[in-house]
């Protein structure tokens, strides 16, 4: 009789053949729509921008990397992904070096400082651009040094008024939805085709990186409280990053609930989030600092959601029980 050899391994059990390196590769192959459209409005600043952020990115990870006595990681392109949604949260005319400041934050404050890939708390990028947003007035002196380093590449077309979002904020006329919606050199170069972003998010879903929960519950919670309060919805889905945060930034693995019913919770508290900073507050990056706010709650909602084990006793209300002939 042969004998059959058993083999005993830890848990994990479930084993596939994904990898950071092919979901970071995915992510820049969905990002690429977006990208070529901000480099055909802004040129070579959309491209200067890119490899000045993607680069500060690459030399960040090595330096705090050896500072830890770490090998670095590029070859998993984390990093170079974070430079890319750093430049990508920026307008194509942005000074670069506040691209590269922001970039600094994200890979070393917010990705290595706390624990490396994988244990960051917020989105780095978005961390990135707001601090750089809160933090502006420390860096005026800075900006005058930097002045004189700044590039020229010529004209290019873009808007010297308010931004589409701003625009919607204050009820002036606004663009055609069509060229909103297709392309339009407004506001960062993340916001400049929605349908760019539809496609790289729908590439996404396919390959399987990202739940349908978090955009499908922002998107859908933005269009019905818009409409509530009396706001054109679809203009609110086409303007101010929406679609790059709700397909690129919220789903973020790290940063993101990893329950189904705690990825719908985290979509619609950003989406409502989203509406108040729009109508009530300054509309301003209202995506950025929503996405996160709620990755502050992110282990809240997992806690409030999360599915029992069996082996888990379930808190049930004691029953009242008469026995025959007594009266307790």
């Amino acid at each position: 009789m042969e004998q059959q050899r058993l083999v005993i391994t830890p848990a994990p059990h479930l084993k596939s053949g994904e990898s950071v390196g092919k979901a970071m590769r995915d992510t820049m192959i969905a990002l690429v729509p977006v990208t070529l459209v901000a480099v055909y409005f802004f040129k070579a600043y959309a491209l200067f921008l890119i490899l000045i952020c993607m680069g500060t990115a690459a030399l960040t990870e090595i330096a705090f990397r050896r500072f830890k006595h770490q090998p670095h990681r590029l070859k998993d392109g984390s990093a170079l992904l974070t430079g890319l949604f750093v430049a990508l949260c920026y307008s194509a005319t942005t000074a670069w070096w506040k691209g590269a400041l922001a970039t600094f934050i994200a890979v070393g404050i917010v990705k290595e400082l706390m624990g490396g890939l994988g244990w960051n708390r917020f989105n780095p990028a978005l961390f990135g651009r707001v601090a750089m947003i809160l933090l502006g007035p420390w860096f005026v002196d800075i900006g005058t040094e930097f002045m004189r380093w700044n590039v020229n590449f010529g004209p290019v077309d873009v808007m010297t008024h308010a931004t589409p979002l701003a625009m919607l904020h204050q009820g002036l006329k606004m663009p055609a939805m069509g060229s909103l919606f297709l392309g339009f050199p407004g506001g960062a170069m993340g916001e400049v085709s929605p349908l760019a972003l539809l496609i790289g998010g729908g590439y996404l879903l396919y390959r399987g990186h990202i739940n349908w929960r978090i955009p499908v519950s922002i998107l859908c919670t933005v269009f019905v409280l818009a409409a509530i309060t009396g706001q054109n919805p679809f203009l609110h889905l086409v303007t101010g990053g929406l679609m790059l945060g709700a397909f690129f930034m919220a789903t973020d693995w790290v940063t993101s609930p990893i329950t189904e019913n705690g990825k719908v919770v985290f979509g619609v508290a950003i989406g409502v989030l989203i509406v108040i900073f729009r109508i009530g507050l300054a509309p301003t990056e209202g995506v950025a600092f929503s996405i996160l706010i709620m990755n502050a709650f992110v282990p809240t909602i997992e806690k409030m959601t999360r599915r029992l084990p069996f082996s888990e006793p379930r808190k049930t209300a004691a029953r009242h029980i008469t026995l025959p002939g007594s009266n307790i």
